[in-house]
């Protein structure tokens, strides 16, 4: 990990701004495009090239999802369900606070909201070295909990042609209503457009790589999606009593998703970070994914040595990072300066792969710097707050006026009239 002080560090966070790369847009609308135009036939022909299986038929049959179960060791299988539970519970207890109202606003003017769940959830699920069905989870729960009516799963095939057993198993715990055999760009489109097979979706959620962020935002409008998330990211903001091996054993953790992730700790003693440097070569030496996990750190890991806590809430809020741990002596005096973070991890104990897991929390979270904006997944991105107004003719009164005025201010007569002539009461119709 690369050392640099706080002027340097929020140097490279102003610069830090999402590049679309041209090569991987042309690749993408190219896919999207063929998808949309020919269907299942695209579909199976890119799986073909990309996975090296031409799926027929895309969806995987509900006995072999049932085999899957069966098959998966029992521990595991009480591991999804203790996880999902927790899941269920904090999305249920985020969905009660969003109440549909009706309010009278002024006499005769009735205001109010409808909370309306989105009808078809398409939810991606990437392949690659090892599976995720813990991304299971996180995307299709809160949507269950919303009310949501369909869910469908995409998730490339290994080269037997087969979704990865633990991925169905968690489909089969969320609720997954169709698993389709398909991965990357192609999947995308797929739901977005819908094919043969492939029923067409509301939103997309779940993270992936370049291409499939890409795909999904060149999608959006066709459909909602999530958030573009990429690089996985962490942030530990760390004073001299933060434990030394709890700190590396996080920063590795966050190293060993993939090469491009960005482990970052931010801490007040130049002798602590010499003495993490020292723990985590020693931690690389027996980790069975340490090659992963030591390229992310040499290319992307970064230690910065501030003065104060303050000096490090700065860097934290120029970050906006995906995931924030806070390993302070007095964590609530700094909590309060810290504004922009997908998930705040308060104390030694609060291990960021608790909230990759089994705390309830969603793991899907923005990065490269989109918690300035957002927060991560939840219920509410499943949910539609429709308005609805209802006026009596007490209401005429309050609202007519100004709603005239504001119409011939615009230019738009016609508004105007359509105003003035409810208060008719109809009696200037033409005969």
């Amino acid at each position: 990990m690369k050392r640099i002080d706080k002027a340097t560090f929020l140097e490279l966070c102003r610069h830090r701004t999402p590049v679309e790369d041209p090569e991987t847009v042309r690749i993408v609308d190219r896919i999207l495009h063929d998808v949309r135009v020919r269907g299942d036939t695209a579909v199976r022909a890119w799986s073909e090239r990309f996975d090296g299986v031409r799926p027929d038929p895309l969806w995987v049959p509900p006995d072999r999802v049932a085999d899957a179960v069966q098959q998966m060791p029992a521990d595991v299988v009480r591991a999804l369900h203790t996880a999902a539970a927790h899941i269920r519970e904090f999305a249920m207890r985020q969905r009660e606070l969003l109440r549909e109202a009706m309010i009278e606003l002024r006499p005769g003017v009735h205001t109010g909201w409808r909370v309306i769940p989105v009808e078809r959830v398409g939810v991606y699920v990437p392949g690659g070295r090892y599976p995720l069905p813990s991304t299971v989870l996180m995307t299709a729960i809160p949507a269950r909990v919303a009310g949501v009516r369909e869910i469908v799963l995409c998730s490339p095939p290994s080269v037997q042609g087969d979704v990865h057993p633990a991925v169905l198993v968690a489909a089969h715990v969320a609720g997954v209503d169709q698993v389709f055999r398909i991965g990357g760009v192609q999947a995308i489109g797929a739901m977005a457009f819908g094919t043969e097979s492939v029923p067409r979706v509301d939103i997309i959620v779940g993270p992936g790589n370049r291409y499939v962020v890409a795909a999904k935002q060149r999608v959006y409008g066709y459909v909602g999606i999530d958030l573009p998330a990429g690089p996985t990211e962490l942030m530990v903001i760390a004073d001299e009593t933060a434990p030394v091996r709890w700190v590396a054993a996080d920063l590795i953790a966050q190293a060993e998703h993939d090469t491009d992730a960005v482990p970052v700790v931010v801490a007040t003693s130049e002798a602590w970070l010499d003495a993490l440097q020292t723990e985590i070569v020693r931690q690389l030496a027996d980790l069975p994914t340490a090659t992963v996990a030591r390229t992310s750190l040499e290319r992307h890991g970064i230690q910065v040595r501030v003065r104060t806590l303050d000096d490090a809430a700065d860097c934290a809020n120029a970050m906006a990072p995906e995931h924030l741990e806070v390993m302070v002596a007095d964590p609530d005096r700094l909590i309060s300066q810290l504004h922009h973070y997908g998930t705040l991890f308060v104390g030694p104990l609060s291990a960021t792969a608790f909230g990759d897991y089994s705390s309830g929390l969603n793991h899907t979270l923005p990065t490269g710097g989109c918690a300035r904006f957002r927060g991560g997944l939840s219920v509410f991105d499943f949910l539609k707050v429709q308005t609805v107004l209802e006026v009596t003719p007490q209401g005429l009164s309050v609202l007519t006026d100004p709603a005239v005025r504001l119409a011939e201010i615009e230019g738009l007569i016609g508004h105007a009239r359509s105003v003035v002539y409810r208060g008719d009461d109809g009696r200037s119709d033409a005969k």
